[in-house]
């Protein structure tokens, strides 16, 4: 099958999310999938179906598992279909779960995802989990139920970027989540806030730049800044970007680009 490497939410090779994408011809077993997954080691890799013209199914898993949803493997599929398919401008996924992703290709070169917007619950996070991640103090600890990913919001993002988890102990202090995301407002001029997010539970140690975080991420600082559109910044070693807005919808807006650095063919 046609595969490919992506770096998503970057306008460079060689940051942002590196994300593996497969064009299927046919359905595939899920342990086929989880096993390419292993194989090609990114935070995910993405497996697409074409239904008819400008509908496809998409999954996503990790090394460890399926995800449900993904926002850069997401992003990554979508520029390899749209560079495949040339007269497309817009394209629909279905996920596992039968949500349905509109996706537009713009006139700048970059790409606009419509995602669901999720709400956060207030939680409680452990001494233990603190310790791991090395935060001393959290102004906010709130919970996705959707997306089993707990967020903390802290007050610098300079000891957002200096983070050196244990993550050895990280995974012992929790074992009902698939991540927690920290957060800070940014103290640069083209970004609103920062953040990181580490998946030990479910997937890799931290995860680059994170799309799917985002649908709950986004609502949280939008409440907090009074803002429906804003610029989010992932400070991880290899960065990203993206832009986010609330929509009337009830949904959000992700934009962003792409860049792929790797085409082949993948022989099972």
């Amino acid at each position: 099958m046609k595969t490919y490497i992506v770096n998503s939410f970057t306008n460079e090779p060689f940051k942002g999310n590196p994300a593996g994408v497969c064009i299927t011809t046919e359905e595939l077993e899920a342990d086929i999938m989880l096993s390419i997954a292993k194989e090609l080691g990114h935070s995910e890799t993405t497996f697409v179906f074409q239904q008819n013209e400008n509908e496809f199914l998409i999954r996503f898993f990790s090394p460890k598992m399926e995800i449900p949803l993904c926002g850069h493997a997401s992003l990554a599929a979508s520029k390899v279909i749209f560079e495949r398919n040339q007269s497309l401008n817009v394209i629909h996924f279905t996920n596992i779960q039968n949500l349905k992703l509109k996706i537009e290709k713009k006139d700048d070169n970059t790409i606009r995802m419509e995602f669901p917007s999720y709400t956060t619950i207030p939680f409680t996070v452990s001494n233990n989990l603190l310790s791991a991640l090395g935060i001393t103090e959290v102004i906010n600890c709130v919970y996705n139920e959707e997306t089993q990913i707990m967020l903390l919001h802290i007050n610098d993002c300079n000891v957002l970027q200096n983070l050196t988890p244990d993550f050895e102990a990280l995974y012992k202090a929790h074992n009902s989540i698939n991540g927690v995301l920290v957060t800070a407002l940014s103290n640069k001029n083209d970004f609103d806030f920062e953040s990181r997010y580490f998946w030990p539970w479910s997937g890799t140690n931290e995860d680059p730049v994170t799309g799917a975080t985002h649908t709950f991420l986004a609502p949280y600082w939008g409440g907090i800044l009074e803002k429906t559109k804003m610029s989010s910044f992932q400070c991880s070693s290899r960065t990203g970007f993206m832009e986010v807005e609330l929509l009337k919808n009830g949904k959000i807006s992700i934009k962003s680009t792409a860049q792929i650095i790797l085409e082949g063919v993948l022989r099972i």
